[in-house]
């Protein structure tokens, strides 16, 4: 699996790229992800990649040129030219089969915004899917990106060390429910007890706990998601 991130700020991602599941799947060459420098593409002699909108208000907005030159370089990088996302809180809510339906890809190329967004020409000349990662407003895509890359990566064969724990995790399933609750030692902690039939050794007996589980936890917490099934 490959991602393409395209960016103004590529410096924000060494830590992120360098840390547990990640860099191992990175290591390992089941995941590769190459970050490429927006202002490269700009004709401009001081890397100008932003003006003020026409029409006039607050703040400024990333330039369709580099935007543009800068995708429509990296895309041929590589034989295929990849699924194109631009993250942007006007897309489509993601969500878990959303991640399912990306990690479909082989190459996924992240357009990340910055300022007050794109020039409106960057989606009519690139088409790309738009997707956001909530109903709130961030700095820039760059964190997204990387969500985006954390939930893909988990459905990669070979990236976690079990290849059921993407299965058991909250809305992996169908109906898509939540997580059950997890124990793990000590048996107790300031009186708190682990739920003597995770201790009982009878696996068909703890499914059905635990299926029970997270029916309840979904009706608590996203009774929504119940409602969709």
């Amino acid at each position: 699996m490959r991602f393409d991130v395209l960016t103004l700020f590529p410096d924000m991602f060494p830590g992120y790229l360098g840390q547990s599941l990640l860099k191992r799947a990175i290591d390992a060459g089941l995941v590769e992800v190459c970050l490429h420098d927006i202002r490269n593409w700009t004709q401009d002699k001081h890397n100008k990649v932003d003006d003020r909108p026409y029409g006039g208000g607050p703040g400024m907005v990333m330039m369709v040129e580099p935007v543009v030159a800068c995708v429509e370089a990296v895309r041929p990088m590589d034989d295929d030219s990849g699924h194109l996302v631009m993250l942007t809180p006007q897309g489509q809510p993601l969500d878990q089969a959303g991640v399912e339906r990306l990690a479909q890809h082989q190459r996924i190329v992240l357009l990340c915004g910055r300022y007050e967004g794109f020039d409106e020409r960057v989606r009519l000349v690139l088409k790309p899917e738009e997707i956001s990662i909530g109903d709130y407003v961030l700095n820039g895509g760059e964190v997204a990106a990387m969500v985006i890359i954390d939930a893909v990566i988990r459905l990669v064969p070979g990236v976690l060390g079990d290849a059921e724990s993407s299965q058991c995790d909250s809305f992996s399933t169908a109906p898509r429910l939540l997580e059950f609750a997890q124990y793990t030692r000590p048996r107790e902690f300031r009186g708190l007890q682990v739920p003597e039939i995770l201790l009982s050794g009878d696996h068909g007996v703890i499914a059905r706990w635990r299926a029970e589980e997270s029916r309840q936890r979904t009706q608590e917490r996203r009774a929504d998601l119940l409602e969709e099934t």
